[in-house]
């Protein structure tokens, strides 16, 4: 039972670091190049996962080589048009000027209650809204509304918006993130200033605690107290 507990550990850290050396796709985004090959990497892992009486490496060994061919086409993929369009295939357009092109989806065997679905999804209630649908190598479905039917902007009303960047997190579960703190222009001393002026003794008794897109401190306390502070 130990020597399975340990080669299970072992494939499945060499998965997960498989996995993420491929990128960050989610499951629905891959290409069919990189399903394929995390369905086999799973299928030959447990393959010695469960049975002992099979070297460790007859399943190590395959999976290395399919990272291997898998990152090889990727780099080729990224070099090469040609190769990215054979690979990977291209987008289709399955909805154009509000018309649904029925051949295209017969060809991509995409039926149009999935069409209506990924619609739906995309908050788009009417076909007719519809300049163009495209059918992504992914899968997905992504939509281009018709000019009269696009969300108004605070750029087509000439409103003029201060700038609001990303919020930096500061402190998580009572740990201060140094490296944040750097990146937003504090040090400990400034962090120090806005919990004492909050009334907080330490960090540790601060949940969840970061830089605003408008340049506040913000916080919530541990035990669902909440607070904030615009200094």
């Amino acid at each position: 039972m130990l020597i399975v507990f340990v080669r299970t550990i072992i494939l499945y850290f060499l998965i997960v670091l498989i996995m993420r050396l491929m990128g960050k796709r989610q499951i629905g985004q891959l290409q069919p190049s990189e399903l394929v090959v995390a369905l086999v990497i799973a299928d030959l892992a447990a393959i010695p996962m469960g049975n002992v009486g099979i070297p460790l490496l007859t399943g190590i060994i395959p999976i290395l080589t399919l990272f291997i061919c898998e990152a090889l086409l990727s780099y080729i993929s990224l070099k090469s048009q040609p190769a990215r369009r054979f690979i990977s295939g291209k987008p289709s357009i399955v909805v154009e000027k509000g018309k649904i092109l029925e051949n295209e989806l017969r060809k991509q065997r995409f039926n149009i209650d999935d069409l209506m679905e990924q619609l739906r999804l995309k908050d788009v209630s009417d076909i007719n809204d519809v300049e163009y649908a495209l059918l992504e190598t992914g899968g997905q479905i992504s939509v281009i509304l018709k000019t009269n039917k696009k969300p108004v902007i605070r750029e087509d009303l000439n409103i003029n918006a201060a700038y609001e960047g990303l919020p930096i997190s500061l402190i998580i579960d009572g740990h201060i993130n140094l490296q944040n703190l750097s990146i937003a222009g504090h040090d400990k001393n400034w962090l120090a200033k806005q919990l004492d002026n909050s009334n907080i003794r330490s960090s540790d008794d601060v949940l969840f605690a970061y830089i605003s897109q408008d340049n506040k401190f913000m916080f919530q306390l541990k035990d669902k107290t909440k607070g904030d502070d615009d200094k």
